[in-house]
């Protein structure tokens, strides 16, 4: 018998049906164990989200401060043969679900020395938060070796508008002038294909898991040009994080009058910096031709395009 852990959060419930698309392959097989660990906060967070409420929880998402979770129903100390990673993306960093089960000593029992796939539905970029769950993942002795990325179908334009509007009203098309939010429904069932991969793979021997499974069928695919937007962004998240979180806790005054300012900011940046990095990239995309394709068949690891 080969024995699976999948980690997931979901408020929306659209990541659970990617999860539960990739997982049925291996719930067919007899030989294949599937346990889930559905992570819950303490305090649960609410869906759809009021506006400034979102907005109150962003330094503690990018500098990856965990938050209380409720005891995870999981045996720490049964051996794994894979552990499937499903998480949100949350200003360009894991959801804090995620920050906070890769903190807990639960996941540094269950990770070391693991084979893990991550598992990501999010708007349209997620390279620098895959780069820290890389790096927590790797501190506690994991191993990854495969990631599967699924965006939002509207493009990237669109959802700036379509996905907030999902979130603070709670329908992924709350007008009809709107594009819908999220992935495409024949992206989530086409998703199994992934899942009948990974059975292949465990079914095959039992060996333990340590290369690629997902390579050629499409698990990531990497926008160039939002490449130089993420690191840019990503350092601006990181500086204006520090700087609320110490202006006070989540719910203080005075981290309210902050995060009105760095709205304010969030959106200038969204209709400036983020458009003319992107064309001052295709402009001079033939200047660094070799340099975009080494930096896209980096983040496209380890699956691959």
């Amino acid at each position: 018998m080969r024995h699976v852990l999948v980690v997931h959060f979901s408020q929306t419930g659209q990541l659970d049906r990617l999860v539960q698309s990739v997982c049925a392959p291996l719930r067919e097989c007899d030989d294949i164990q599937v346990d889930f660990l559905a992570l819950q906060p303490a305090e649960p967070f609410p869906f759809p989200w009021p506006f400034l409420g979102f907005f109150r929880i962003f330094p503690e998402t990018v500098l990856m401060k965990p938050q209380p979770l409720l005891p995870l129903n999981v045996d720490a100390d049964k051996r794994y043969d894979l552990v499937i990673l499903a998480y949100q993306v949350w200003f360009l960093s894991p959801s804090l679900p995620c920050t906070s089960f890769l903190a807990s000593p639960e996941a540094a029992r269950l990770l070391k020395g693991t084979p893990v796939v991550t598992l990501i539905g999010c708007r349209n970029m997620w390279l620098m938060a895959q780069e820290k769950v890389k790096a927590r993942l790797q501190a506690l002795g994991a191993k990854l070796v495969d990631n599967v990325v699924l965006t939002d179908a509207c493009g990237t334009a669109a959802s700036f508008l379509a996905t907030p509007l999902w979130m603070f009203t709670g329908r992924q098309k709350p007008y009809s002038w709107v594009p819908r939010a999220g992935i495409d429904e024949r992206e989530l069932a086409a998703a199994s294909r992934f899942g009948d991969a990974m059975a292949g793979r465990l079914l095959a021997d039992r060996q333990p898991i340590d290369k690629p499974m997902l390579a050629g069928l499409g698990a990531v695919k990497v926008d160039e040009k939002l490449i130089a937007s993420e690191k840019v962004g990503n350092r601006s998240f990181t500086l204006w994080s520090r700087l609320l979180s110490a202006l006070g806790p989540q719910q203080s005054r005075r981290r309210g009058a902050g995060l009105v300012l760095y709205i304010v900011f969030l959106i200038c940046l969204i209709l400036t910096v983020v458009p003319i990095t992107a064309l001052l990239k295709k402009l001079l995309a033939p200047l660094f031709k070799a340099r975009i394709q080494r930096e896209k068949a980096y983040f496209a690891g380890p699956s691959g395009e």
